[in-house]
């Protein structure tokens, strides 16, 4: 297991590389150009000052997360061609800077959903929560306002340039069943696959957060048969899986710990969170410890450690504690925590397979 942490980059995230570097095991960054909209290639300057700021504190470079798909390959319109073609060529730039895994995701219009980015836990910290009756109830309009208002940086998912687009966007999917969405999601990756396996680089779909429809959006990649059925539309190693324990987690019906042994080899990429689900359907964000939600993390840390994987992982979001002000979801402090409780996790399986 590779430990890497997201970082924003230089004046859009409040956590330094200086303080990714003090943190035990991790090695690398996840990073995107959040300023580039989806559809458009991406700049070789700005790609190598990334790389440049990493290999400066001595972390690697090799994780993106997200390439992001524009809506028209979604939809799959005529248009599409043009934007996949953006995206090889983002493909190819990556590859030559010593990028391996592609994180991304083919959820219409909206990328995760939340109502609330601070909701107050019972020991004082806050969280990142879900309420399903107000989604359920609520003009999609209502929740971007709410969200946008709240926000002082930049969000992956929440882009003004999509967000302005809201009501044609809702117009054009009504037309786009989920097994359209399957078909255009097919057609991407028979596009650009065979780039990235040219380029040896592994691309990872992330699944759906919440894995549920949305505001009548088809919503596809929720479950073990769906990522089952996405690892079959072309089956290559560099058609991967971003398996994320928090998205899939807010579903108690997933067994995150068969779909690690199941898809062995197929996830080059781990997003590991917790989250505790209530019957009525609403969840919030927890510390990583197994006790404090609904997901087994220790049963899923010992699932990668049984089946040898090498891949990438982290930490994924955390809660806002000791009076942070940051990024949603995306503090350093229980991070750094989350990470030290993975590694305890990790370090006892090997010392119990060094005392056989």
């Amino acid at each position: 297991m590779k430990m890497v942490f997201r970082w924003y980059g230089t004046g859009n995230d409040t956590v330094t590389l200086k303080q990714i570097k003090q943190i035990p095991g991790v090695e690398g960054i996840v990073w995107a150009l959040h300023d580039v909209p989806a559809g458009e290639e991406w700049p070789m300057d700005k790609i190598l000052a990334y790389k440049e700021q990493a290999d400066a504190y001595g972390l690697h470079s090799e994780v993106v997360e997200s390439v992001n798909v524009h809506e028209d390959i979604k939809l799959g319109l005529p248009s599409r061609d043009s934007y996949i073609a953006n995206y090889k060529k983002t493909i190819e730039k990556l590859a030559t800077v010593g990028v391996k895994t592609i994180c991304y995701n083919f959820m219409p219009v909206f990328d995760w959903v939340r109502t609330e980015l601070f909701k107050e836990l019972e020991d004082g910290s806050t969280a990142l929560f879900y309420e399903k009756a107000k989604v359920d109830s609520m003009d999609p309009g209502e929740l971007v306002n709410r969200i946008a208002n709240e926000l002082d940086f930049t969000m992956p998912g929440w882009e003004p340039e999509r967000l302005k687009l809201l009501a044609p966007l809702f117009e054009q999917y009504k037309q786009v069943s989920a097994e359209d969405l399957w078909r255009n999601l097919q057609y991407f990756l028979e596009q650009i696959i065979p780039t990235a396996e040219r380029h040896g680089i592994q691309m990872a779909i992330h699944p759906d957060d919440p894995p549920w429809p949305i505001f009548g959006l088809p919503r596809i990649m929720n479950s073990q048969e769906s990522i089952r059925r996405l690892l079959q539309l072309v089956d290559s190693p560099c058609n991967g899986v971003t398996l994320c324990s928090g998205s899939l987690g807010a579903n108690p019906d997933n067994d995150i710990v068969a779909m690690v042994h199941e898809f062995k080899g197929r996830i080059p990429f781990a997003h590991i969170r917790n989250v505790r689900v209530y019957d009525n359907g609403d969840f919030i964000e927890t510390s990583h410890r197994t006790a404090d939600g609904t997901v087994d993390i220790a049963g899923i840390v010992r699932a990668y450690h049984e089946t040898g994987f090498t891949g990438y992982a982290r930490p994924d979001h955390g809660r806002h504690i000791w009076d942070e002000q940051c990024r949603p979801g995306y503090g350093l402090y229980d991070r750094a925590l989350g990470i030290m409780y993975l590694w305890g996790v990790w370090d006892s399986m090997r010392a119990g397979e060094v005392a056989k």
